[in-house]
């Protein structure tokens, strides 16, 4: 029953390794997606084809067949462990850019924006206050004034009606930066792990550092990704054949052998 188990999670294991792979391959050569998908497919399925044949036939093949074909799956292990790179890597360059964005520019753009709008809002105060100085004045001097003060409270009404609109607009934009600055904190937890690794190995965890960090995770990755795939495929034909073997001997022998119970062993 484990060999089939170990067939099983080899297939699903390059299934997944080879998804991943025709992503990061269409990144690559992004003007030819279905090609490179097609392509991309039958290569995986040739390649553990190949794998499985040659462990089967190996003592029946030539010399040359078996160099090319292991050569072969070989250069396929190797493509695909080049488009997991080229996923992993695209996945977290995405992540580094939204953080660039979230945190740089668009953080950047509206902190002045809202240092603007208070500038508006400061202005307005200040010509309210100097209305209500005004008007206060005027009716200190002369109680005639009095139409005087009602022109200049209208002017003030006016002004604080858009003091107001001006006041709402930068609470607006005050909500966005708190709705960005989360927005970024999470984006930052989000490679939190990595920054404990690249601490853990390099003592610090800079940019530089959190970016080796994560190349040499993607390259640890890769390595046991795909060649578990093929190797896993290869252990499981050696452990059916074996099987198979074991059970030809024992019905060579005159040994009745029930079949219902191959697979539990």
């Amino acid at each position: 029953m484990i060999h089939y188990i170990a067939l099983l999670t080899a297939l699903t294991v390059s299934a997944v390794a080879g998804y991943y792979s025709i992503v990061g391959l269409t990144a690559i050569f992004s003007s030819a997606f279905w090609p490179i998908v097609i392509m991309g497919t039958v290569l995986e399925i040739g390649k553990l084809v190949t794998a499985s044949w040659l462990y089967r036939n190996w003592s029946q093949a030539g010399t040359l067949l078996k160099t090319y074909l292991t050569s072969a799956v070989v250069i396929l292990m190797f493509i695909t462990s080049i488009g997991i790179f080229g996923f992993l890597s695209r996945a977290h360059i995405e992540q580094t850019m939204a953080i660039a964005n979230a945190s740089g520019t668009e953080l950047v753009v509206l902190e002045n924006r809202i240092n603007a709008q208070r500038q508006v809002v400061e202005n307005f105060e200040t010509q309210i206050g100097v209305i209500d100085e005004t008007i206060r004045r005027q009716v200190e001097r002369n109680q005639n004034a009095i139409n005087t003060a009602n022109q200049q409270r209208r002017l003030r009404d006016n002004l604080v009606s858009q003091r107001n609109e001006a006041t709402q607009s930068l609470n607006e934009l005050l909500a966005d930066r708190t709705r960005l600055q989360v927005e970024v904190r999470r984006l930052e937890a989000e490679v939190g792990p990595i920054k404990y690794i690249a601490d853990m190995i390099f003592d610090e965890s800079g940019h530089e550092q959190l970016e080796r960090a994560v190349r040499w995770l993607i390259i640890l990755l890769v390595m046991v990704f795909d060649p578990l795939a093929v190797v896993l495929l290869i252990a499981a034909n050696q452990g059916i054949m074996r099987r198979k073997n074991e059970l030809t001997i024992l019905q060579g022998n005159g040994i009745v052998i029930d079949e219902t119970n191959i697979f539990k062993i």
